[in-house]
């Protein structure tokens, strides 16, 4: 028994080496709050209960009710979201934790103020989504069950607190959305409206993706990165723009790779199964048979 003791209380130190935490544990210090998980989680719900009411959250919500129920989601989310802001300042900036409580209360109303944005742009996706999918009934069907759906609001809700300039909260919630759908979309794309995914489980879009309006894509696409340019000192070089820009109407089919700062032009359909590291010019269509033989359209 005391054997085992010595043993456990050998492993006890190896664990609490200070030398390791800069890399694997988080310095807390006082009045400094870590992100809560549980939190996020919470107002991913709230925003989702607000951008489609009835369908997340309270569901008894009728014309006389909505305006009441979307007052107290706001309400609710101002302070949460507030408080997870915060957080997330709290993990990278040198600010006064006064300073930081204020700036992010701004943000947490300047996100609210673009939820109409939100909404409008996730009712274009929706739409896509019923257009595209003859298996679709309804829009209903659509919001409840499509991972799509849960993973592109949540990329929207993220996309808009990384314009404001809030830290690894946005990337959280993406990676929920992730964990949850498979569709892994990095907080830092751009993309336009009537964006869908079919089926969706493997698709993953770049932090520099720049997607337009009315693109579609099937499970397994990967919107890549072909390479990682280094420093002076073998470091990756971070931030440059790495990943593919899709233009208007493209289709892209499923288990394709499209990496590189590349071009996909308008109106171009990719078919299955296909590795594209090159520009392709608009109204090309590129199939599994001719590989990358551009068409051009015939």
């Amino acid at each position: 028994m005391e054997n085992n003791e010595q043993k456990l209380d050998i492993i006890i130190k190896q664990l609490a080496n200070t030398k390791d935490y800069q890399t694997l544990c988080y310095k807390h210090s006082e009045n400094k709050p870590m992100p809560s998980i549980d939190t996020l989680e919470k107002i991913v719900l709230i925003v989702r209960s607000i951008l489609f009411p009835g369908y997340f959250g309270n569901s008894a919500i009728n014309a006389s009710t909505i305006k009441k129920h979307i007052a107290s989601n706001i309400w609710d989310l101002e302070e949460l979201l507030a408080s997870q802001i915060f957080a997330g300042l709290c993990t990278t900036c040198d600010k006064s934790l006064e300073k930081n409580k204020n700036y992010a209360n701004e943000i947490a109303n300047r996100f609210i103020e673009r939820l109409p944005d939100i909404r409008k742009a996730l009712l274009t996706d929706v739409q896509a989504t019923y257009e595209g999918d003859p298996a679709a009934k309804n829009s209903t069907e659509i919001i409840f069950c499509y991972p799509a759906i849960r993973a592109i609001s949540n990329y929207r809700i993220a996309h808009e607190l990384l314009l404001l300039g809030v830290p690894i909260i946005p990337r959280i919630i993406t990676e929920m959305a992730h964990s949850e759908t498979g569709i892994d979309i990095h907080p830092g794309a751009v993309i336009g409206h009537y964006f869908t995914i079919d089926h969706g489980t493997g698709v993953v879009i770049g932090e520099t993706t720049i997607i337009g309006n009315h693109v579609k894509l099937y499970q397994g696409v990967t919107l890549g990165a072909k390479n990682f340019p280094l420093d002076k000192d073998g470091n990756p070089i971070k931030g440059i723009p790495r990943h593919p820009i899709i233009e208007d109407n493209v289709i892209i089919y499923s288990n394709s790779s499209i990496l590189g700062r590349i071009t996909i032009g308008k109106n171009s359909i990719i078919g299955g199964n296909i590795w594209i590291d090159k520009d392709v010019p608009a109204d090309s269509k590129i199939m599994q048979q001719n590989k990358q033989k551009i068409t051009d359209g015939k």
